[in-house]
């Protein structure tokens, strides 16, 4: 599930029917940027395709509200704004919070150590800590890189490593790549063992605690961490990659089984809900939000983006500011599925954009879209 390194929108050539799910704008200005939003859109994804769902919040307010493309390719369901999308590493910012309300309610510290937690662990792991794990300077190894060959002849489900299987393989490891807190790496092994914390500190599964201490409270209904033959995802869009000329679903990988990381699937309705849970402070208080908005700082180098740009990273979100302006943002990558959050805090402004298909770059462009609504406000 590691987010993608590049920032290119891949362009094909397309029809340009287009299935709107539905259009929400304000008058005058507002609209004109809406306008222009929809021409990025629309001719990157033809109704008959998989394709992408695109929302626009500025004060509070749903701006703009699309979908284009369809659910799947055996149904040809159009996606609109209760479909669920796979949100890949979007999800980290919910495992983050899961770990914030633990330290509010006094079950967790972030100078806890995986060894505290996991007194089985290796030596390694006494110098690890959550804040670590959170900020992804822990040095952990990466579980993609430990785990065996997938034989592609069995089913991708019978592959599929889950949160429990990446705490074995890293128990086997002697070190990790680096001293903590010395470097800063991407780390899906680190946010994986943070599902698992939540688990130990709690006493209740991961998903479970996702769904009683921030989706039911939020009222984000349809919003759940996919474990596979246990719970449905409903209005579900499935991942799919072209391939020589035609698409091909590709909606599981043998790392799709994993939770802290990326195992959250959510529709626009919820997401919106989300946002203004953060903008509202309704979850968490400004004051214990206030760690998650803090970059790390490490004693080597400076913090790099796995496309090789200067990287700033609290709990769950990227915090390296756009043109000037402050924001809050992730966006990821795994089988079939591509996606976004842009939050720009002072501007007041969110653009998220969820893909069902590998060819376009959601972040670029979310960051696209929210240029037309900042340029617009000077």
């Amino acid at each position: 599930m590691k987010i993608p390194a590049g920032l290119a929108v891949k362009t094909i050539a397309v029809f340009s029917l287009v299935f709107p799910m539905m259009g929400t704008c304000r008058p005058g200005r507002a609209g004109h940027e809406a306008q222009q939003v929809e021409a990025l859109f629309a001719g990157l994804v033809s109704g008959q395709e998989p394709g992408a769902a695109v929302l626009i919040v500025k004060d509070g307010r749903v701006v703009f509200e699309r979908g284009y493309g369809v659910m799947d390719l055996r149904t040809r369901r159009v996606i609109d704004a209760g479909t669920n999308f796979r949100l890949a590493s979007l999800s980290k910012a919910f495992t983050a919070a899961a770990v914030m309300l633990l330290v509010r309610d006094g079950k967790l510290r972030y100078e806890d150590r995986l060894t505290d937690i996991f007194p089985d662990f290796p030596e390694y792991g006494r110098a690890i800590t959550v804040r670590h794990l959170l900020n992804h300077t822990s040095g952990l190894p990466d579980y993609e890189e430990l785990m065996p060959l997938a034989d592609s002849s069995v089913h991708v489900e019978q592959l599929q490593i889950k949160d429990a299987g990446v705490l074995g393989l890293l128990k086997r490891q002697n070190s990790g790549k680096f001293v903590p807190g010395a470097k800063w790496a991407y780390s899906n092994s680190g946010y994986v063992l943070l599902g698992l914390v939540v688990e130990k500190a709690s006493g209740r599964p991961f998903a479970e605690f996702l769904r009683g201490r921030i989706f039911s409270p939020l009222k984000m209904a349809n919003t759940l961490a996919f474990e596979y033959g246990r719970k449905d995802v409903p209005e579900r869009a499935y991942g799919h990659t072209m391939e020589d000329g035609r698409w091909r679903e590709t909606d599981q990988s043998p790392t799709s089984a994993t939770l802290g990381d990326g195992g959250v699937y959510s529709s626009l309705s919820d997401l919106l809900k989300w946002d203004d849970a953060l903008r509202r402070h309704t979850l968490l208080s400004e004051l214990e939000m206030g760690p998650a908005l803090t970059p790390a700082r490490v004693s080597e180098g400076e913090p790099i983006e796995p496309d090789g740009t200067p990287a700033e990273y609290g709990f769950g979100w990227f915090l390296n500011p756009w043109k000037g302006h402050a924001r809050m943002w992730h966006y990821g990558e795994t089988a079939g599925f591509r996606t976004a959050i842009q939050r720009f805090t002072d501007d007041r402004l969110t653009v998220i954009v969820l893909c069902n298909r590998t060819d376009l770059d959601a972040r670029a462009l979310a960051v696209q879209a929210a240029g037309l609504y900042l340029e617009g406000s000077r």
